[in-house]
């Protein structure tokens, strides 16, 4: 495996663990069984039968999950703990059996590959389950897989098209996700007002202590003057 080939694979299985951990494993563990891949030796336990089938049934339990609106992003806020360090973890044995600094190194980046794609997609996803029909949440889980299939076999058998493509989403990223991060601060700012209530009736609002401060002590000044004169 070439080094182009190698950074591909490195890249694109970090960046597929931020999305859908699971079906990066089940996938990358069926297609080393079947001969259509070759693995490096680290990553070879991933065609065990008994990681397949875990990866498989987890997977099949993240598919419903990740599609019932509200459930989807408490399973992701979960697996953020998960699927990041997994990124890195994934990304430095894929390198093979190099300088341990080049293993540290892909771990590295990795992570935040994996971080930044976990992000981009437990954001989005809190954004899009304000609406209340659950048609945009299907159409974006959904969506996601494809990615992570489509993302990995780009990985693996057109490394260039793939790094030129990820080169693109960092971009995208990058100018998305302040706009995500602002998005959630409105939100949270809304449901923090909505649970707090409105203030009681005939408390005064609290910008309008200030004035009233101010006019308390212009009356007592007033007041002190005149009853010096």
């Amino acid at each position: 495996m070439g080094v182009v080939e190698t950074i591909a694979l490195c890249m694109g299985i970090a960046w597929a663990s931020g999305i859908n951990l699971y079906a990066t494993l089940a996938m990358l563990g069926i297609l080393g069984t079947t001969g259509n891949i070759v693995l490096p030796p680290d990553l070879e336990i991933l065609q065990h039968p008994a990681v397949i089938a875990a990866a498989g049934f987890m997977y099949c339990v993240e598919f419903f999950a990740d599609k019932t609106p509200g459930v989807d992003s408490g399973w992701d806020a979960i697996h953020g703990f998960i699927r990041i360090p997994a990124a890195a973890v994934l990304a430095a044995t894929a390198v093979g059996d190099v300088d341990p600094a080049i293993m540290l190194a892909a771990g590295i980046i990795g992570g935040a590959l994996g971080a930044t794609s976990y992000s981009v997609k437990a954001g989005g996803r809190v954004l899009i389950n304000t609406s209340p029909e659950p048609v945009t949440n299907w159409t974006a889980s959904v969506t996601e897989d494809l990615a992570v299939i489509g993302g990995l076999w780009a990985a693996l058998y057109h490394p260039e098209l793939f790094l030129a493509a990820l080169v693109v989403f960092i971009l995208l990223a990058i100018w998305l996700l302040p706009k995500i991060w602002r998005g959630l601060v409105m939100l949270a700012g809304k449901i923090k007002r909505f649970f707090g209530g409105s203030p009681a009736q005939g408390a005064a609002p609290p910008g309008d202590f200030t004035s009233a401060a101010d006019t308390a002590v212009k009356d007592l000044a007033a007041g002190e003057l005149e009853h010096k004169s």
